[in-house]
């Protein structure tokens, strides 16, 4: 998933939702920003075919909802992981061992900050702060705070983040 950035959805429906909503402001510029917003809230992130849809329908440049999209960090132009994996590189967090600790998750996962593991699973990113400095080094997975993290506690973390998918998934197979 980390070269693919193309929208791969089978979910007709929530397209045609999308369209019909975009619709609903033809002509209006000024609704660039709400749209967005309504198609990350259903897709998780606004794919290039539906940047382009947008433009078309409001009558904007594909540059200005691409201005929009790279401005406010809320929206994403690439699908995230089931598991956000929020590493700070703050100084605090720096100077404690966080570049060690990115390069464990990097290789652990097979994927560079950034990106999304092949199976939807995880996605690292690298922030400014997390303004926790005194567990420092210190990371998140989606709202769980990991602090004084080293290398070698990665692995068992990431395997923690697996089994909870795996025993998620084997409860929805089940019922």
């Amino acid at each position: 998933m980390s070269e693919n950035t193309e929208h791969k959805c089978d979910c007709a429906g929530i397209h045609l939702d999308i369209e019909q909503y975009i619709q609903k402001h033809k002509g209006d510029s000024g609704a660039l920003v709400q749209v967005l917003h309504y198609v990350q809230e259903r897709l998780g992130y606004v794919p290039k075919d539906v940047q382009v849809k947008v433009a078309e329908i409001l009558g904007v440049s594909l540059s200005e909802v691409y201005g929009v999209i790279t401005f406010y960090s809320l929206f994403r132009e690439r699908p995230r992981g089931k598991y956000v994996i929020s590493i700070c590189q703050g100084t605090a967090c720096y100077v404690r061992g966080a570049p060690e600790v990115l390069a464990r998750l990097e290789k652990e996962l097979g994927i560079k900050a950034g990106d999304t593991t092949e199976d939807g699973l995880f996605t690292i990113e690298v922030v400014r702060c997390l303004g926790a400095c005194g567990l420092a080094p210190v990371m998140t997975v989606n709202k769980d705070t990991h602090g004084r993290v080293t290398e070698d506690k990665i692995p068992s973390i990431i395997s923690f983040y697996r089994a909870q998918a795996e025993a998620e998934s084997s409860q929805v197979a089940g019922d």
